[in-house]
Protein backbone atom coordinates (compact mmCIF):
# COMPACT_ATOMS: atom_id res chain seq x y z
CA UNK A 1 0.00 0.00 0.00
CA UNK A 2 1.29 3.19 -0.35
CA UNK A 3 2.62 5.50 1.98
CA UNK A 4 0.66 8.95 2.96
CA UNK A 5 2.76 11.73 2.62
CA UNK A 6 2.60 15.43 3.69
CA UNK A 7 3.78 18.73 2.51
CA UNK A 8 3.43 21.68 4.75
CA UNK A 9 4.00 25.06 3.35
CA UNK A 10 4.73 27.51 6.49
CA UNK A 11 4.26 31.09 5.20
CA UNK A 12 5.89 33.39 7.66
CA UNK A 13 3.80 36.62 8.62
CA UNK A 14 0.97 35.57 6.55
CA UNK A 15 -1.94 37.20 8.75
CA UNK A 16 -2.73 41.00 8.22
CA UNK A 17 -5.55 43.81 8.93
CA UNK A 18 -7.75 45.54 6.81
CA UNK A 19 -6.22 48.21 5.05
CA UNK A 20 -7.81 51.35 3.89
CA UNK A 21 -6.23 51.19 0.15
CA UNK A 22 -7.50 47.83 -0.36
CA UNK A 23 -10.92 48.68 0.54
CA UNK A 24 -10.66 47.59 4.09
CA UNK A 25 -9.52 44.03 2.95
CA UNK A 26 -6.28 42.63 4.21
CA UNK A 27 -3.15 41.64 1.89
CA UNK A 28 -4.20 38.36 1.53
CA UNK A 29 -8.19 39.43 0.45
CA UNK A 30 -6.56 41.84 -2.02
CA UNK A 31 -4.04 39.24 -3.51
CA UNK A 32 -5.05 37.23 -6.73
CA UNK A 33 -4.44 33.81 -5.27
CA UNK A 34 -6.67 31.68 -7.25
CA UNK A 35 -4.60 28.36 -5.61
CA UNK A 36 -4.70 29.35 -1.88
CA UNK A 37 -8.84 29.85 -2.81
CA UNK A 38 -8.89 25.91 -4.81
CA UNK A 39 -7.02 24.38 -1.86
CA UNK A 40 -9.99 26.04 0.59
CA UNK A 41 -12.91 25.34 -1.42
CA UNK A 42 -11.61 21.57 -2.30
CA UNK A 43 -10.14 21.47 1.13
CA UNK A 44 -11.37 21.88 5.26
CA UNK A 45 -10.28 25.04 6.35
CA UNK A 46 -9.93 26.61 10.21
CA UNK A 47 -8.43 29.60 11.81
CA UNK A 48 -5.44 29.04 14.22
CA UNK A 49 -3.83 30.57 17.12
CA UNK A 50 -0.53 29.57 16.43
CA UNK A 51 -0.02 29.26 20.99
CA UNK A 52 -2.73 30.50 22.39
CA UNK A 53 -5.36 33.25 21.91
CA UNK A 54 -4.43 36.97 22.48
CA UNK A 55 -0.32 36.11 22.17
CA UNK A 56 1.62 37.48 19.73
CA UNK A 57 4.19 35.61 19.82
CA UNK A 58 7.36 34.79 17.68
CA UNK A 59 8.51 32.50 14.87
CA UNK A 60 10.22 30.48 17.23
CA UNK A 61 7.79 29.82 19.88
CA UNK A 62 4.83 29.44 16.91
CA UNK A 63 6.67 26.82 15.21
CA UNK A 64 7.49 24.96 18.46
CA UNK A 65 3.65 25.16 19.08
CA UNK A 66 2.63 24.14 15.48
CA UNK A 67 5.21 21.03 15.66
CA UNK A 68 3.23 19.79 19.20
CA UNK A 69 6.49 21.00 21.32
CA UNK A 70 4.81 23.27 23.96
CA UNK A 71 7.53 26.32 24.25
CA UNK A 72 6.75 26.66 28.29
CA UNK A 73 8.32 23.43 28.24
CA UNK A 74 10.47 23.18 25.57
CA UNK A 75 11.87 26.95 24.74
CA UNK A 76 14.93 28.24 26.15
CA UNK A 77 15.48 31.19 24.26
CA UNK A 78 15.75 31.64 20.32
CA UNK A 79 19.42 32.34 20.10
CA UNK A 80 20.46 28.82 20.08
CA UNK A 81 17.93 28.28 16.99
CA UNK A 82 19.74 30.96 15.24
CA UNK A 83 23.20 29.92 15.79
CA UNK A 84 22.49 26.59 15.07
CA UNK A 85 20.72 27.29 12.01
CA UNK A 86 23.89 29.22 10.83
CA UNK A 87 25.88 26.59 11.91
CA UNK A 88 27.20 27.09 15.45
CA UNK A 89 27.24 23.34 16.96
CA UNK A 90 25.40 23.96 20.19
CA UNK A 91 26.76 22.24 22.91
CA UNK A 92 25.57 21.36 26.84
CA UNK A 93 26.69 24.81 28.47
CA UNK A 94 26.58 26.87 25.81
CA UNK A 95 24.94 30.06 25.20
CA UNK A 96 23.71 31.69 22.40
CA UNK A 97 21.63 34.58 20.92
CA UNK A 98 20.02 35.74 17.74
CA UNK A 99 21.66 39.13 17.00
CA UNK A 100 21.38 42.19 14.45
CA UNK A 101 24.26 43.82 12.92
CA UNK A 102 22.95 47.48 14.02
CA UNK A 103 23.38 51.18 14.14
CA UNK A 104 24.04 52.87 17.27
CA UNK A 105 24.73 56.95 18.00
CA UNK A 106 27.96 56.32 19.81
CA UNK A 107 27.71 59.63 21.82
CA UNK A 108 24.27 59.20 23.24
CA UNK A 109 24.18 55.24 22.94
CA UNK A 110 20.62 55.53 21.34
CA UNK A 111 20.28 52.97 18.53
CA UNK A 112 19.04 54.86 15.49
CA UNK A 113 18.53 51.32 13.97
CA UNK A 114 17.91 48.27 14.92
CA UNK A 115 18.64 46.67 11.44
CA UNK A 116 21.98 48.48 9.74
CA UNK A 117 21.22 47.35 6.14
CA UNK A 118 18.89 44.30 5.18
CA UNK A 119 20.94 44.22 2.21
CA UNK A 120 23.87 42.50 4.09
CA UNK A 121 24.36 39.31 2.23
CA UNK A 122 27.85 40.90 0.57
CA UNK A 123 29.31 42.21 4.24
CA UNK A 124 27.50 40.11 7.28
CA UNK A 125 30.20 37.10 6.81
CA UNK A 126 33.19 39.09 6.55
CA UNK A 127 32.21 41.14 9.96
CA UNK A 128 31.44 37.96 11.62
CA UNK A 129 34.72 36.37 10.58
CA UNK A 130 36.44 39.45 11.84
CA UNK A 131 34.63 38.99 15.25
CA UNK A 132 35.14 35.28 15.40
CA UNK A 133 37.84 34.83 18.44
CA UNK A 134 37.04 38.08 20.01
CA UNK A 135 38.77 38.05 23.23
CA UNK A 136 37.23 39.15 26.25
CA UNK A 137 39.79 41.05 28.70
CA UNK A 138 37.97 40.37 31.89
CA UNK A 139 37.02 36.74 30.58
CA UNK A 140 39.90 35.48 28.08
CA UNK A 141 38.97 31.57 29.10
CA UNK A 142 35.37 32.24 27.42
CA UNK A 143 35.59 31.09 23.13
CA UNK A 144 33.43 33.80 20.91
CA UNK A 145 32.11 32.49 17.74
CA UNK A 146 29.91 34.63 15.44
CA UNK A 147 28.51 33.14 12.34
CA UNK A 148 26.39 35.14 9.40
CA UNK A 149 22.41 34.12 9.22
CA UNK A 150 20.22 36.47 6.68
CA UNK A 151 20.08 39.75 5.85
CA UNK A 152 21.35 41.73 8.82
CA UNK A 153 20.82 38.97 11.02
CA UNK A 154 23.74 36.82 13.02
CA UNK A 155 23.98 34.17 15.31
CA UNK A 156 26.61 34.84 18.46
CA UNK A 157 27.41 32.00 20.00
CA UNK A 158 29.38 31.77 23.99
CA UNK A 159 31.45 28.80 25.20
CA UNK A 160 32.74 28.22 28.65
CA UNK A 161 32.36 27.45 32.62
CA UNK A 162 29.28 28.62 34.34
CA UNK A 163 26.64 29.63 31.68
CA UNK A 164 23.40 30.35 32.11
CA UNK A 165 20.23 31.43 29.97
CA UNK A 166 19.00 33.13 32.73
CA UNK A 167 19.79 36.70 31.65
CA UNK A 168 18.25 39.64 29.44
CA UNK A 169 19.60 40.60 26.34
CA UNK A 170 20.81 44.04 24.67
CA UNK A 171 18.24 44.74 22.42
CA UNK A 172 16.07 47.31 23.12
CA UNK A 173 13.66 46.08 20.69
CA UNK A 174 12.49 48.80 19.24
CA UNK A 175 14.85 52.00 16.52
CA UNK A 176 15.82 55.21 18.84
CA UNK A 177 16.09 53.85 22.21
CA UNK A 178 19.36 52.74 24.14
CA UNK A 179 21.26 50.17 24.02
CA UNK A 180 20.33 48.04 27.04
CA UNK A 181 22.41 46.21 29.25
CA UNK A 182 22.22 42.05 30.20
CA UNK A 183 20.80 41.47 33.54
CA UNK A 184 20.40 38.45 35.56
CA UNK A 185 17.02 36.78 35.61
CA UNK A 186 17.61 35.32 39.31
CA UNK A 187 20.25 35.50 42.15
CA UNK A 188 22.17 32.94 41.36
CA UNK A 189 25.84 33.20 40.33
CA UNK A 190 25.37 31.47 37.46
CA UNK A 191 23.22 34.60 36.13
CA UNK A 192 25.39 37.03 37.74
CA UNK A 193 28.44 36.01 36.13
CA UNK A 194 27.08 35.39 32.95
CA UNK A 195 25.63 38.95 32.61
CA UNK A 196 28.94 40.33 33.15
CA UNK A 197 30.12 38.02 30.32
CA UNK A 198 28.09 39.43 28.30
CA UNK A 199 28.19 42.87 28.85
CA UNK A 200 31.69 43.18 28.41
CA UNK A 201 31.18 40.98 24.63
CA UNK A 202 28.78 43.51 24.05
CA UNK A 203 31.25 46.50 24.88
CA UNK A 204 34.03 44.57 22.85
CA UNK A 205 32.02 44.16 19.73
CA UNK A 206 31.60 47.74 19.09
CA UNK A 207 34.87 48.62 19.84
CA UNK A 208 35.77 46.19 16.95
CA UNK A 209 33.36 47.32 14.49
CA UNK A 210 33.49 51.53 15.11
CA UNK A 211 36.72 51.76 12.44
CA UNK A 212 36.25 48.26 11.00
CA UNK A 213 37.41 49.16 6.94
CA UNK A 214 33.13 48.37 5.95
CA UNK A 215 32.10 50.70 8.42
CA UNK A 216 34.23 53.69 7.32
CA UNK A 217 33.36 53.22 3.96
CA UNK A 218 29.65 52.93 4.78
CA UNK A 219 29.95 56.64 6.32
CA UNK A 220 31.68 57.81 3.52
CA UNK A 221 28.96 56.53 1.45
CA UNK A 222 26.27 58.61 3.78
CA UNK A 223 25.07 54.86 4.53
CA UNK A 224 24.65 53.79 8.46
CA UNK A 225 27.83 51.96 10.17
CA UNK A 226 27.31 48.16 11.66
CA UNK A 227 28.86 49.18 14.73
CA UNK A 228 26.74 47.37 17.01
CA UNK A 229 25.42 44.02 17.46
CA UNK A 230 22.08 43.25 19.21
CA UNK A 231 22.26 40.53 21.68
CA UNK A 232 18.57 39.14 22.71
CA UNK A 233 17.20 35.44 23.11
CA UNK A 234 19.71 34.69 25.10
CA UNK A 235 19.05 30.51 24.28
CA UNK A 236 20.59 26.64 25.62
CA UNK A 237 20.11 23.62 23.47
CA UNK A 238 16.38 22.29 23.59
CA UNK A 239 16.42 18.56 25.13
CA UNK A 240 13.19 17.24 23.44
CA UNK A 241 11.42 14.19 21.77
CA UNK A 242 12.49 14.31 17.98
CA UNK A 243 9.65 14.96 15.51
CA UNK A 244 10.35 11.54 14.43
CA UNK A 245 10.04 9.64 17.52
CA UNK A 246 6.69 11.75 18.30
CA UNK A 247 4.85 11.42 15.04
CA UNK A 248 6.97 8.29 13.23
CA UNK A 249 7.10 10.31 10.26
CA UNK A 250 10.56 10.82 8.83
CA UNK A 251 10.60 14.69 8.20
CA UNK A 252 12.95 17.73 6.06
CA UNK A 253 12.57 20.87 6.12
CA UNK A 254 13.26 23.83 3.24
CA UNK A 255 14.29 26.60 6.02
CA UNK A 256 16.73 29.06 4.68
CA UNK A 257 15.62 31.21 7.46
CA UNK A 258 18.59 30.29 10.55
CA UNK A 259 16.18 30.51 13.28
CA UNK A 260 13.35 27.56 11.93
CA UNK A 261 16.33 25.47 10.57
CA UNK A 262 17.68 25.73 13.59
CA UNK A 263 14.37 24.82 15.51
CA UNK A 264 14.12 21.52 13.06
CA UNK A 265 17.65 20.60 13.93
CA UNK A 266 16.89 20.62 17.60
CA UNK A 267 14.22 18.10 16.80
CA UNK A 268 16.03 16.01 14.55
CA UNK A 269 14.20 17.55 11.19
CA UNK A 270 16.74 17.39 8.47
CA UNK A 271 17.61 20.59 6.45
CA UNK A 272 17.69 20.55 2.81
CA UNK A 273 18.84 23.51 0.90
CA UNK A 274 17.16 24.81 -2.17
CA UNK A 275 19.81 26.71 -4.80
CA UNK A 276 18.93 30.20 -4.53
CA UNK A 277 16.43 29.57 -1.78
CA UNK A 278 17.06 32.26 0.83
CA UNK A 279 15.28 33.92 4.14
CA UNK A 280 14.20 37.29 2.41
CA UNK A 281 13.00 39.13 -0.73
CA UNK A 282 15.43 37.23 -3.02
CA UNK A 283 14.10 34.01 -2.49
CA UNK A 284 14.09 31.67 -5.38
CA UNK A 285 10.51 29.94 -4.98
CA UNK A 286 10.61 27.81 -7.91
CA UNK A 287 13.96 26.48 -6.69
CA UNK A 288 12.57 25.76 -3.72
CA UNK A 289 9.09 24.20 -4.72
CA UNK A 290 11.33 21.50 -7.34
CA UNK A 291 13.72 20.93 -4.15
CA UNK A 292 10.96 19.67 -2.09
CA UNK A 293 9.68 18.09 -4.58
CA UNK A 294 12.59 16.08 -5.63
CA UNK A 295 13.21 15.37 -2.24
CA UNK A 296 9.98 14.50 -1.31
CA UNK A 297 9.86 11.77 -4.07
CA UNK A 298 13.52 10.65 -3.64
CA UNK A 299 12.68 6.65 -2.84
CA UNK A 300 15.70 6.48 -1.53
CA UNK A 301 15.17 8.99 1.41
CA UNK A 302 12.08 7.89 2.16
CA UNK A 303 10.78 11.20 3.74
CA UNK A 304 6.95 11.43 4.57
CA UNK A 305 6.86 15.31 5.61
CA UNK A 306 8.13 17.88 3.82
CA UNK A 307 8.07 21.53 5.56
CA UNK A 308 8.47 24.40 3.04
CA UNK A 309 8.92 27.50 5.24
CA UNK A 310 8.86 31.21 3.14
CA UNK A 311 9.71 34.19 5.09
CA UNK A 312 9.66 37.20 2.49
CA UNK A 313 5.75 38.08 3.38
CA UNK A 314 6.71 38.62 7.16
CA UNK A 315 9.33 40.91 5.90
CA UNK A 316 7.15 42.87 3.70
CA UNK A 317 5.15 43.07 7.34
CA UNK A 318 7.68 44.63 9.32
CA UNK A 319 8.51 46.93 6.56
CA UNK A 320 5.02 48.09 6.34
CA UNK A 321 5.33 47.45 2.59
CA UNK A 322 1.33 46.35 1.22
CA UNK A 323 2.12 45.81 -1.90
CA UNK A 324 5.16 43.79 -2.12
CA UNK A 325 3.42 41.89 0.60
CA UNK A 326 0.24 41.37 -2.05
CA UNK A 327 3.09 40.43 -4.60
CA UNK A 328 5.24 37.91 -2.98
CA UNK A 329 1.71 36.07 -1.79
CA UNK A 330 0.21 35.87 -5.30
CA UNK A 331 4.13 34.52 -6.20
CA UNK A 332 3.42 31.85 -3.55
CA UNK A 333 0.31 30.83 -5.36
CA UNK A 334 2.02 30.54 -8.38
CA UNK A 335 4.22 28.08 -6.60
CA UNK A 336 1.55 26.39 -5.28
CA UNK A 337 0.27 25.14 -8.50
CA UNK A 338 3.31 23.68 -9.87
CA UNK A 339 3.82 21.81 -6.25
CA UNK A 340 -0.08 20.32 -6.29
CA UNK A 341 0.37 19.79 -10.14
CA UNK A 342 3.56 17.79 -9.69
CA UNK A 343 1.87 16.08 -6.65
CA UNK A 344 -1.05 14.73 -8.56
CA UNK A 345 1.15 13.53 -11.26
CA UNK A 346 3.08 11.71 -9.12
CA UNK A 347 0.13 10.51 -6.61
CA UNK A 348 -1.41 9.27 -10.33
CA UNK A 349 2.20 7.11 -10.37
CA UNK A 350 1.50 5.39 -7.58
CA UNK A 351 4.16 7.56 -5.28
CA UNK A 352 2.26 8.29 -2.70
CA UNK A 353 -0.87 9.37 -1.29
CA UNK A 354 -0.33 12.98 -0.96
CA UNK A 355 -1.88 15.80 1.46
CA UNK A 356 -1.05 19.32 1.37
CA UNK A 357 -1.48 22.33 3.89
CA UNK A 358 -1.34 25.93 3.90
CA UNK A 359 -0.90 28.07 7.32
CA UNK A 360 1.28 30.87 8.72
CA UNK A 361 2.86 31.27 12.22
CA UNK A 362 1.52 34.11 13.28
CA UNK A 363 -0.12 37.77 11.98
CA UNK A 364 2.44 40.56 10.81
CA UNK A 365 -0.03 43.41 9.95
CA UNK A 366 1.89 46.35 7.45
CA UNK A 367 0.09 48.71 9.84
CA UNK A 368 1.98 48.15 12.75
CA UNK A 369 5.39 46.42 10.83
CA UNK A 370 5.14 43.99 14.07
CA UNK A 371 3.47 40.63 15.29
CA UNK A 372 0.27 40.49 16.34
CA UNK A 373 -2.05 38.03 18.51
CA UNK A 374 -4.82 37.73 15.69
CA UNK A 375 -5.18 34.23 14.30
CA UNK A 376 -3.86 33.10 11.02
CA UNK A 377 -5.65 31.26 8.14
CA UNK A 378 -5.49 27.37 8.05
CA UNK A 379 -6.40 24.82 4.81
CA UNK A 380 -5.98 21.04 4.35
CA UNK A 381 -6.27 19.52 0.56
CA UNK A 382 -5.75 16.68 -1.42
CA UNK A 383 -4.09 17.42 -4.72
CA UNK A 384 -6.29 15.83 -6.76
CA UNK A 385 -6.64 17.38 -10.59
CA UNK A 386 -9.61 17.24 -13.27
CA UNK A 387 -8.55 19.37 -16.25
CA UNK A 388 -5.62 20.67 -14.83
CA UNK A 389 -7.65 22.19 -11.93
CA UNK A 390 -7.51 21.35 -8.72
CA UNK A 391 -11.36 19.80 -8.05
CA UNK A 392 -13.11 19.00 -4.64
CA UNK A 393 -13.14 15.27 -3.11
CA UNK A 394 -15.50 16.43 -0.81
CA UNK A 395 -17.92 13.99 -2.28
CA UNK A 396 -15.82 11.46 -1.47
CA UNK A 397 -17.26 8.76 1.14
CA UNK A 398 -14.37 8.65 2.85
CA UNK A 399 -14.28 12.37 3.25
CA UNK A 400 -16.11 12.80 7.06
CA UNK A 401 -16.28 16.94 6.85
CA UNK A 402 -17.31 19.54 4.55
CA UNK A 403 -17.23 23.12 4.81
CA UNK A 404 -18.23 25.65 2.23
CA UNK A 405 -15.31 27.85 2.32
CA UNK A 406 -14.42 29.11 -0.83
CA UNK A 407 -11.29 31.85 -0.69
CA UNK A 408 -8.29 31.43 1.72
CA UNK A 409 -8.32 34.36 3.67
CA UNK A 410 -7.86 35.46 7.84
CA UNK A 411 -12.27 35.68 7.30
CA UNK A 412 -13.12 33.04 5.47
CA UNK A 413 -11.01 30.04 7.09
CA UNK A 414 -12.66 30.59 10.73
CA UNK A 415 -15.64 29.24 8.63
CA UNK A 416 -14.43 25.91 8.10
CA UNK A 417 -15.03 22.92 9.99
CA UNK A 418 -11.98 22.89 11.82
CA UNK A 419 -13.18 26.51 13.20
CA UNK A 420 -10.50 28.24 15.63
CA UNK A 421 -8.14 25.63 17.27
CA UNK A 422 -4.58 26.45 18.94
CA UNK A 423 -1.59 25.31 17.16
CA UNK A 424 -0.53 22.54 19.51
CA UNK A 425 -3.51 20.51 17.93
CA UNK A 426 -2.31 21.45 13.95
CA UNK A 427 0.46 18.17 14.16
CA UNK A 428 -2.32 15.56 16.41
CA UNK A 429 -5.21 15.54 15.58
CA UNK A 430 -5.61 17.44 12.46
CA UNK A 431 -2.50 16.81 9.94
CA UNK A 432 -2.33 13.03 11.18
CA UNK A 433 -5.81 12.21 11.09
CA UNK A 434 -5.74 13.90 7.23
CA UNK A 435 -3.38 11.74 6.18
CA UNK A 436 -5.07 9.19 6.50
CA UNK A 437 -8.02 9.84 4.31
CA UNK A 438 -7.55 7.99 0.95
CA UNK A 439 -8.55 10.33 -2.09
Amino acid sequence: MTDPKMVFVMVDGLGDASLPQYNRQTTLQAANTPTMDAMAETGINGSMDPVEPGLACGSDTAHLSIFGYDPRTYYRGRGAFESMGAGLEMRPGDIAFKSNFATMDKTTGIVTSRRADRNFEHLGPTLCEYLTGLKLPSFPQYQVDVKYATEHRCGVRVRGANLTDAISGTDPLKDNLPLLKAEPLNDSFDAQLTSKVVNELSLEIQKALEDHPINVERRKQGLPPANVVLLRGCGVCVEAPTFQEKYNLKAFMIAPTCIIAGLGMSIKIDIVDAPGGTGDYHTDLQSKADTLITTLLDQDKQYQFGFLHIKAVDDAGHDKNAPLKVEFLEKIDKMLADIIKRLAVAQQQGLGLFSLCLTGDHSTPVLTGDHSCEPVPFTICKPILVDQKLTSSKSNSNFEFIDNVCKFSEIDCIKGVLGRFPGSQLMSPIILNYMKINP
